[in-house]
This record gives C-alpha cells, structure tokens and sequence, in this order.
C-alpha cells in the first residue's frame, strides 16, 4: 500500500527536541511559513511527570526514552543505557536542565575545526535571545549539604565561589548551577515550554507527535518528503525546506537509513546507497562521568531543584582559560553501577562524579539493521584515546574528590567511603575501578560535524547545509565539531535559534499568508 503524501509545508522540522521546538518556534512567528514538526513522542502540554524538573530521574528507561545500549566497552562500562527523550521538547524534557553559556575557547575550537562563522562573539547574541528562563538554584531549593560541598570546595582547592557561573566567564570554581526552571512551581523551563506552548494555536504551525521519521525520500540533491509513521499507516510529509534535529543519535540513524552515509557500510547492511557521505555516524562523543559514593551520617534534607544542584570545575592545564574536569554533587545514591560490583547501596547516601569535559576519546554510530525498527550500535570508545588524557582525568578526579572529602564543613556529612572504598589507593587500582563504573552525563554529539566544504568528514558546512543537498540543513548536538566544555543544553538551543535564522534567510515570501494567533 502506498504512503499517503500530505499537503506540502514550507519547511519540516524532524524532531520536536531541544534545537527543534526552537526552530518551529521561530519559523512559525512569521504568518507566512507554513511549519510542520515532527515529533517521535507524546506531547509534554499537562504532563507534570514531565514538566516537574525534578523528576527527571524517573523519566529513565521509561516510556519516555528510546533506550539505547551501548556495544561492549573494552576499557569502559559496557552496561551504559543512553537515554534519549522520547517526548515533546526532548532531552530539554527529560534533563536536569543544568544550563551554561559556552567558554569563549570552545567556539574558538569550532572555528579551527572548520566552523568559519561560529566564534563567541558571532553566538553571543543567540544566548542573549533565548527564550528559556535560567537562574542559579533557587534559596528555597539550597540544600545544607550541597552549601557544605560548596564551602568544602573553596577550603579544601582554593577555587572561588561562584554566585552565578554564566555572569562571567570562568576557568574554575563551585557553587550552585544555573538551571533552565521556573522555582516557584518547580517547571522545567524546556524548549517546548518556553517556545512552543505559548504558540500551539498558530493556525501555520502544525505539530504531530507519535509520528516516527523513517526516511527521506529524494530526487537529485533535493530531499521531497519525511516518510513516517503515525497512526498505523505510512504518510510522506513534504515540504520546500527540511531541518533534522532528531538528535545526535537519530539524525545520523534517519541519514543511514536513507542511503545517506558511508557507503561501505550500507552496502553491508543492504541499504541503497544515495549519498557516499563518510563522516555520518562517525566522531561520535559524549562526556563520560566517574563516581565516589559515599554513606552520609545523617538523613539528607529533602530540599533540591534536581539533586544535582551544585558543583566544582577545576583546571588543572594553567595554559587554557577553562575548566578541564567537572564534578556534579549528586544528593541521592547514583548506585546503578557500583552494585553492580558488589558496593553496598546506602539508604542515605551522595556522591561527587569526576566528568571529563573534553574527553579526547571518540567513537561512531552505526546501523545494526536496515529495519527502522532495530536499535543502532553505538560505540563511545570510552578511554580509548592515545595518550590517556580521558583515563588520566577520572583519575585526578577521584584523588580530587577525596581532598574534598577531607575538608569541613563536607567532611561531617560522611559517614564512610563506599565506592571505591579507601582499600583502593593505587592508580592502577583507581583507574580500573573509575572506568569500570562510569557512567554517562547522556550528552551524545558530533556523529554529524560540522567544518569546512574541504573537509571529507565534515556532514554539514558552517550554514548547517547538509553536503549534497540544497534544502536540507541539521540543527542538533550531531553537528558539533568537538564536545562543549559544559553541559551542551545551552549550545544545543542556540544552534536552533541559529538554524531559524539561517532558514528564514533563504525562504522566499508568500503571498498567501495567514495572520497565527498569540
């Protein structure tokens, strides 16, 4: 039975996640575009176990996410499952929504990876026009032991304080983060919040959920239509324009599927090769996290916006002016991985997670299946990078952690090291016990980069144009020439706003626009 083919939109945005709510968003406020989103998952309009911040936690392997494994990692966890929101607003609905203006120095790396165009100077007018509201962690929200961290932190390594980590730029300290929420009512501030729920009822914007992208369909180096499903039958949703913002796992997996990638690869799997395009699904990154656990000494008070509200950069390289390992305070017992090799598992109990925050380790995507249906294969090469920098940096993270341990007011909260467990001092034994029970912070990206035209490996071109097409361009964390140092939410939201920009720039007027409502 053929696909039934739908009325042609001006532009369609596949993925209704964090970088393409933004672009529906900004697209649709001009009358005269005509925008379809779609979305993979349920809408978040009422859904409280979605829009309360806090409850993030519980969105994990749920109903919400798509649940990816990873392939066996021979020098890290091989039990990591990948989160990705499957859900209105995507991973911005599923996060914690810690949210950092990016360090000047990671666009600069951008730019020399081939991003002409994408300096800090060029994106700060993004951040500044973001639609999300981010404070740092509310008073009320303030945990005595996350304030304890704090104060330990600054005793025990001499880093300032920070009260606000984006009003300046930094290459180390601690404090509470800056979180995209509204504290009053404890709503998570996401992109379907801050930029689609107010314009629903634009009569040029519409927005289908439960809808599943399976291929592009194309002619020439033009793509025609978004073969989906949604309803039980196959429809192919057409437009002048299309934006791919499925995310750094599913962007790619959506490319391959259509013939779009490696052509060794797709000849191996039985998919048609359309586009010979090498780098899709390769330099896949992520920021790989490590974890002290310890038993706390007393009930921990209830109060949080998270249960990762604060935490530490240090730079350890005097020669770069940002961080190079992050720790996040968890006030609750992450204890997924260390049970897993026999560690107690407290009935009170926090951590501090050494996160390596441009890990040079790097790894790729690739299709298990030509079925839409199966999983893909993602392999991270967790600590597989030469000169074990990423190795290097759990380590000295786990030593930092214990330093910090150490020092009142932090050090009474504790009543005894669990994991790794003060038996194990050496670097041998550190190294092998931080990478066996790694986790992840859930920030995919780079299976699509960016760079120049010149560049064989480069997916897309500085104008976010995917190389081979003239109406496709990708807006999400695949196109990410390297890791961000920070959490990627914020870089993430502002390649949408510029993606809208880029978009609406090349889009012809219409005269038969119509006049949304709000």
């Amino acid at each position: 039975m053929p696909a039934l083919r739908t009325n042609e939109f001006d532009v369609v945005v596949v993925g209704g996640g964090t970088a393409g709510a933004v672009v529906a968003s900004r697209l649709s406020a001009d009358p005269g575009v005509r925008v379809c989103l779609i979305e993979g998952g349920p809408s978040d309009v009422g859904d409280e176990s979605v829009l309360l911040l806090r409850n993030w936690i519980n969105l994990l392997e749920s109903e919400y996410d798509y649940d990816y494994p990873t392939v066996p990692q021979p020098r890290g966890n091989s039990h990591i499952r990948h989160s990705r929101a499957r859900v209105l607003g995507g991973c911005s609905s599923h996060n914690t929504m810690i949210s950092f203006l990016p360090p000047a120095g990671d666009f600069a790396d951008w730019v020399a990876a081939g991003a002409a165009g994408w300096s800090y100077e060029e994106m700060l007018p993004y951040w500044r026009r973001l639609a999300v509201h981010i404070e740092p962690v509310a008073g009320k929200d303030r945990n005595p032991l996350a304030a304890d961290f704090v104060a330990a932190c600054h005793a025990a390594l001499g880093v300032d304080v920070r009260e606000d980590f984006n009003s300046a730029p930094f290459a180390d300290g601690t404090g509470f983060f800056p979180v995209a929420y509204h504290p009053d009512s404890g709503i998570r501030s996401s992109s379907s919040v801050a930029y689609l729920h107010p314009h629903l009822d634009r009569p040029n914007l519409t927005v289908l959920t439960e809808t599943w992208a399976s291929r592009l369909e194309q002619s020439g180096d033009r793509v025609t239509g978004v073969r989906v499903t949604r309803d039980g039958r196959e429809e192919v949703i057409s437009g002048r324009e299309y934006v791919l913002c499925a995310g750094a796992i599913d962007t790619p997996r959506l490319l391959l599927l259509s013939g779009i990638g490696p052509a060794g690869h797709l000849r191996e799997i039985g998919i048609d090769v359309r586009l010979d395009l090498p780098g899709v699904g390769e330099h896949l990154l992520d920021h790989p996290e490590s974890l002290i656990l310890w038993e706390a000494a007393r009930p921990i008070p209830p109060q949080s916006a998270m249960d990762s509200d604060a935490g530490l950069f240090v730079r350890r390289d005097p020669g770069d002016e940002r961080p190079d390992l992050m720790f996040h305070l968890y006030q609750i017992p992450f204890t997924r991985n260390t049970e897993r090799l026999g560690y107690d598992v407290p009935a009170h109990g926090f951590g501090m997670t050494p996160n390596v925050p441009r890990p040079r380790s790097s790894g790729r995507l690739r299709l298990a299946s030509a079925d839409p249906a199966v999983k893909p294969a993602l392999d991270f090469g967790y600590f597989t990078d030469d000169d074990g920098y990423d190795e290097q940096t759990i380590l000295d993270g786990l030593r930092i952690a214990r330093e910090v341990a150490a020092t009142e007011p932090f050090r009474s909260w504790i009543a005894r090291e669990i994991a790794p467990g003060p038996h194990l001092r050496t670097d041998e034994e550190l190294s092998a016990y931080g990478r066996a029970v790694h986790h992840t912070v859930y920030h995919p990206a780079g299976t699509c980069r960016m760079g120049a035209t010149t560049d064989e490996l480069a997916v897309v071109d500085p104008g976010l144009r995917l190389r081979g097409f003239a109406n496709v361009r990708i807006a999400d964390a695949s196109v990410f020439p390297t890791m961000t140092t920070v959490n990627p939410v914020v870089a993430v939201l502002m390649i949408g706003e510029r993606a809208a920009d880029l978009v609406a720039a090349g889009l012809p007027a219409r005269s038969d626009a119509v006049t949304p409502a709000g």
